[in-house]
């Protein structure tokens, strides 16, 4: 016996209003159907459950195949309203299987009207009228955007950060660096490339940079030009240092380079790099020093800072440079002057003494007076030279900037990983993955130079940089530009 409560909840399925549309359905057989007109008993039983005459079944089919040649459209509408306001099954019945009017052709767009089709079928059609509307619009007439198409666009490129590049080609290495700015004073690289090229190899004999040099040079300032014309480079600086400074046809070379590469190179002053330098690795100065003694040894000359620190601390550390000279003499020029496979302890010394003389003729080595030598003071070493130092003292498999950039070598281990590396034969200091077959023959000259500077300007502390003129270059840009200033608009890069 069927109780109230079954009988009412009953009553309110078969009156249910679907979609607000007063389309009543029937709970006929377990089976739910919607439909535009009022559904028909099963098909055989009349009302009060009598069997119907052969003509009255015949009028049936007739009135169930009219219904389904409704529009496919009002069919999908009373469908998905059917799955959105559908009531409740009672509990411990089964679920109805729902019959899906078939689909005879509807237009997109009425398919992508109906509340529930919408979010199927109405990104296709979107599209297409999307296209429509931008040929229309290109052709003088006004045509309304569609926010989904809009939204799915990707952000134009105004809006996207500038990106800066640094090239520095040197006496031994072509370097380049491709960042974007992010935080204040900070910006990420996105390219890099670096290459041993030798551009001065002979040029202390000949005073003329050689044919092959010249060639390795512009073969790696190829693959620079590629990687710039790769990214959307809007600011750039290109330098080219002592090498082509020194150089008779240092001219003649800058003009090949535009004509193979399409780049077009600066010349800078010596004091320039050395300014260059310490615009690169200011953030590692200590912050408790009161002076400093920044040092980058290349391949053909070697730039020297004197930092003053005893003011006001100030991210801009090029402006306590007190003095500055730039000693002629690099890696490349030394090797080639005393040799670089078979170094005897005496030619060492001899390269050392040579060294500390060239310091001697700066007359204002002594500006920073009683804080040399003392705890409130230290040197920065920024080459190649102080880097495999680093290397060689961690025992790196294979060089890691991470873990060489920024690392602190005390008097005690810089003097012994000099006197270990003066002590390998030529054949173990190729076999030193810190040191390899490219700089077996230059990195005692290196070790030369660094010793003169620590004799001139004795330290408790030496820390390492494996950054310098590349990161100087692309942190003026940054700041000229205004990348980092808070509250203001930056400034157009230029081409």
């Amino acid at each position: 016996m069927t109780s109230g409560r079954t009988r009412r909840r009953r009553d309110r399925v078969s009156d249910h209003d679907i979609g607000g549309r007063n389309q009543p359905s029937s709970d006929l057989n377990g089976i739910y159907q919607p439909g535009p007109a009022s559904p028909q008993p099963p098909q055989g039983a009349g009302e009060g459950g009598q069997s119907l005459t052969k003509r009255q079944r015949r009028r049936r089919r007739k009135a169930v195949a009219k219904n389904a040649a409704l529009p496919d459209a009002a069919a999908k509408t009373a469908k998905d309203d059917d799955r959105s306001a559908g009531p409740a099954e009672p509990r411990g019945t089964r679920k109805p299987r729902r019959r899906r009017p078939r689909s005879r052709g509807a237009k997109p767009d009425a398919v992508a009207s109906t509340p529930g089709g919408a979010k199927r079928d109405a990104a296709p059609a979107a599209l297409a009228r999307a296209e429509a509307n931008s040929n229309q619009h290109s052709a003088g007439k006004s045509a309304p955007a569609l926010a989904p198409v809009r939204a799915a666009r990707p952000a134009p490129a105004a809006h996207r950060p500038p990106a800066y590049a640094a090239l520095d080609l040197g006496t031994n290495n072509c370097r380049l660096l491709i960042a974007i700015p992010t935080r204040p004073g900070q910006f990420r690289v996105i390219d890099a490339f670096s290459r041993i090229v030798r551009l001065g190899e002979g040029l202390s004999r000949t005073g003329s940079l050689s044919r092959g040099a010249m060639d390795r040079a512009i073969a790696a300032l190829g693959i620079c030009a590629q990687k710039l014309a790769a990214r959307d480079v809007g600011n750039m600086r290109l330098i080219a240092t002592e090498a082509c400074r020194s150089a008779a046809n240092g001219a003649e070379f800058i003009e090949q380079v535009t004509r193979h590469t399409g780049l077009e190179l600066e010349i800078v002053t010596r004091e320039t790099e050395a300014r260059l330098a310490v615009s690169g690795c200011g953030s590692l100065i200590d912050r408790s020093a009161k002076g400093a003694v920044l040092f980058d040894i290349g391949g053909g000359s070697s730039e020297i800072a004197l930092l003053d620190l005893r003011g006001a601390y100030t991210r801009r550390l090029a402006s306590r440079i007190v003095a500055w000279t730039s000693l002629p003499v690099g890696v490349v020029t030394l090797a080639e002057r005393h040799g670089g496979r078979d170094i005897t302890p005496e030619l060492f010394e001899r390269m050392v003494v040579e060294t500390v003389e060239m310091i001697h003729r700066f007359p204002e080595r002594d500006r920073l007076g009683s804080i040399v030598g003392s705890d409130q003071f230290h040197l920065l070493g920024t080459s190649g030279t102080v880097t495999t130092l680093a290397g060689v003292h961690l025992n790196l498999e294979r060089y890691d900037r991470r873990q060489v950039d920024g690392l602190w070598l005390t008097d005690s281990e810089a003097d012994e990983l000099v006197a270990r590396i003066a002590g390998w034969s030529f054949d173990e200091r190729v076999a030193n993955p810190c040191i390899g077959s490219d700089r077996a023959d230059l990195v005692l000259a290196g070790c030369a130079i660094l010793q003169a500077i620590r004799r001139v300007w004795p330290a408790p502390t030496l820390r390492v940089a494996d950054r310098g003129l590349r990161e100087g270059l692309l942190t003026e840009m940054m700041v000229a530009d205004g990348v980092w200033r808070r509250n203001e608009p930056m400034r157009k890069t230029r081409g």
